[in-house]
């Protein structure tokens, strides 16, 4: 069983758009994954202009990969270092804890993670 970062079963991150390495809505990993698609994140303008910005452009639709492109409010799974990047920059969007894997913790702490948990109003 993979666990979250809060040392519990790793739940579903997001299944439409389909999200993760495996597109199955999980963000896990293995080792050929280079970019470590590990913080299911609910990605923001900001974000997704700062990633364009670095040559992953997450807006636009890819329909040979089936990927519509990314808006403000999508769940997506993200490699850990893009989401290290942005937050570096203070771009960084809210982490679904429950839904990012405990691999993440390999490069970042439950602190940096937990000032930016999504709380839902």
């Amino acid at each position: 069983m993979e666990l979250n970062v809060l040392g519990k079963p790793l739940e579903s991150c997001c299944t439409s758009p389909p999200t993760g390495y495996f597109r199955d809505g999980f963000c896990r990993t293995r080792e050929d994954d280079y970019g470590t698609h590990t913080v299911c994140a609910i990605v923001t303008k900001e974000f997704l202009e700062y990633s364009a910005s670095k040559g992953n452009d997450l807006m636009t639709p890819i329909p040979y990969w089936n990927f519509p492109g990314l808006k403000p409010g999508d769940k997506w799974c993200l490699c850990i270092s893009r989401w290290l990047q942005a937050e570096k920059v203070g771009k960084a969007p809210f982490v679904i804890l429950e839904a990012t894997h405990e691999k993440s913790l390999q490069f970042t702490s439950i602190k940096v993670l937990k000032k930016y948990a999504y709380k839902e109003s």
